[in-house]
């Protein structure tokens, strides 16, 4: 279950944990009283959580169609028409803050608020879902390799990653600031995946309707494989549309999607994809109101996809204004957004 920042939760045999800290200032000065010659930083870049993405550059990859024999548009629904109902019944998405609180000798220290929870539409209203307590965790994100005097309690503290372990190929980060830092990112935005995959998964447990979930799904063996949940995808670093696929996604209208294709299991779980415009793009750059859509690998997934993505455009309204991403984000997502703010 999860905690609120700033309170002490229990363990699993009931005994105290120790708190962590409910400001960036608490965070910072519990880092003072336990690393030697070590300084408080006053502020933090804007931009601070788009690092580590470095490794990330867009890319244009050939989508391997599994519905027809070659990629198209496919019209779902008149964007003339009124918009129908949504089978969603619950939004689930995540956040983090992140802060540089400390430095010793130019490393960085960094302390990172990771939240999560799924906000259900019960008689038109969205509230906390009853089946899991939304999660929040407060951490603490150290290069212990760089940094001196550090003692055994800090190192043995639960709320304390270290970020100076080697890789898989069993290279160590750069003790370049702005390596740490993407280290420490890179471990913040595990520690809130694994928080958004811990709530999925307990919904497609305990509950027989159909989760939105912001983002990614191919995460879990669990979420990936189940019909009780839908991903959707609003960025597009990665873009499944080489060659002719790139003309028929670019110039997809509105209630029409694409062609399904599969999205390889790389290191993750293969999942059935595809893309809707959800609003009209013309005079507007060419992703605006595109979405990714994953969802599993059933046998009617053809017929899912077109049901699906009528779904995705009846959330379409009310708009999540003043967000800045509001062409592609659903309000029950900007709801979850808003609420997690307000608790962490």
């Amino acid at each position: 279950m999860g905690h609120r920042a700033g309170v002490t939760p229990q363990s699993s045999n009931g005994r105290e944990r120790r708190s962590w800290p409910a400001s960036a200032r608490e965070a910072a000065r519990f880092i003072l009283d336990q690393v030697p010659d070590c300084t408080a930083v006053e502020g933090t870049p804007t931009d601070i959580e788009r690092t580590g993405r470095a490794d990330d550059p867009p890319l244009l990859e050939l989508p391997n169609v599994i519905e027809g024999s070659r990629f198209e548009a496919v019209q779902v629904a008149d964007p003339r028409a009124p918009r129908g109902g949504s089978g969603f019944t619950a939004f689930l998405d995540g956040t983090q803050e992140v802060r540089i609180v400390n430095q010793s000798g130019g490393i960085p220290i960094v302390w990172a608020t990771v939240s999560a929870a799924v906000r259900a539409r019960v008689n038109r209203r969205l509230v906390s879902w009853a089946g899991h307590s939304p999660i929040v965790i407060g951490r603490y994100y150290i290069p212990f390799r760089y940094v001196e005097g550090v003692g055994d309690d800090l190192r043995g503290d639960p709320r304390v990653v270290d970020t100076g372990t080697p890789n898989t190929s069993g290279n160590f980060p750069s003790r370049h600031p702005a390596a740490l830092m993407e280290a420490a990112v890179k471990s913040i935005q595990r520690d809130r995946e694994a928080a958004e995959q811990e709530l999925a998964e307990a919904w497609c447990a305990s509950e027989s309707s159909v989760l939105f979930v912001d983002g990614s799904i191919a995460a879990s063996p669990i979420v990936s494989q189940s019909e009780l949940a839908v991903g959707v995808i609003k960025s597009h670093r990665r873009l499944y549309a080489e060659g002719e696929a790139f003309r028929i996604v670019m110039g997809l209208e509105a209630g029409y999607r694409t062609s399904i294709f599969e999205v390889p299991s790389r290191s993750r779980h293969a999942v059935a994809s595809w893309y809707v415009r959800v609003r009209p793009s013309a005079g507007r750059d060419a992703l605006f109101g595109l979405v990714r859509v994953e969802a599993a690998l059933t046998p009617d997934i053809s017929g899912r996809a077109s049901e699906i993505s009528r779904w995705l455009i009846a959330e379409g309204a009310p708009l999540a204004l003043p967000d800045g991403r509001w062409d592609k984000m659903a309000y029950g997502i900007r709801d979850t957004e808003e609420f997690l703010r307000a608790i962490s």
